[in-house]
């Protein structure tokens, strides 16, 4: 648990979950898809050009409102509230587990797909002006890719950032999920956290279509096989 005067400098929403139809209750239906690695991959420290791009185009401005999807974790708290911005924080590939599971058809219920909503981006239109989504996405079906990116287009400001990650390995059903630490402006500690199903394949054109509501999108391709997207709202 953090002290109280970290705790105090991000926010995060805590409710107890609904039940759906079949009278499950949300965050309390865990089964866990992030299968371990067959060996140990230890932390590696690499440098991203999305994230470099991410923090170049909100530098020299302070008190911005940034999300920040990799949880709430002490290096990205200290690193965000240094530069002066408002850090709101929630782990998206554990929610996705905890909230359908291992059967990617329960990316398919309504039901659920609404309780993923108002879990992780129960937010008021415009509200940030930065938003890292990390490697989430990847793990989604195309019925909970839609919701998710739609109720992101709507939480965000005009002219706001979104930085995302995605496997470039378009062969594998399966990929590897990670924890993202900031050391610095465009520096990460990468850790593997797993691997799980990907929701569907990702390439340029399909992630072209999947932000075509948004003003523009720009990939960089990393020698580690990660497609690295940053989009513009």
């Amino acid at each position: 648990m953090l002290p109280d005067r970290l705790r105090a400098l991000f926010f995060r929403k805590d409710s107890v979950p609904p039940t759906d139809s079949a009278g499950r209750q949300g965050a309390q239906s865990v089964h866990r898809v992030i299968a371990p690695s067959r060996k140990p991959v230890p932390p590696a420290v690499r440098t991203s050009k999305g994230l470099e791009q991410f923090f170049f185009n909100i530098k020299d401005v302070v008190g911005l409102t940034i999300l920040d999807m990799a949880g709430a974790n002490q290096e990205n708290i200290t690193f965000l509230t240094n530069l002066g911005h408002r850090m709101y924080a929630s782990d998206l590939v554990r929610s996705i587990e905890d909230t359908f599971g291992s059967d990617l058809a329960e990316q398919n219920n309504a039901s659920r797909i609404e309780f993923f909503l108002q879990s992780n981006f129960n937010y008021l239109p415009d509200t940030f002006d930065g938003v890292m989504l990390w490697d989430g996405l990847q793990f989604m079906t195309p019925a909970l890719l839609t919701a998710t990116v739609d109720r992101l287009h709507m939480i965000m400001k005009p002219g706001a950032y979104l930085l995302a990650y995605f496997s470039a390995n378009e062969r594998t059903a399966d990929v590897p999920a990670y924890t993202f630490r900031l050391l610095d402006d465009k520096t990460l500690q990468v850790t593997e956290r797993g691997v799980r199903s990907s929701g569907q394949v990702f390439n340029n054109r399909n992630l072209e279509k999947t932000f075509t509501r948004f003003e523009s999108v720009k990939f960089f391709l990393t020698r580690d096989n990660l497609r690295e997207v940053i989009v513009r709202r």
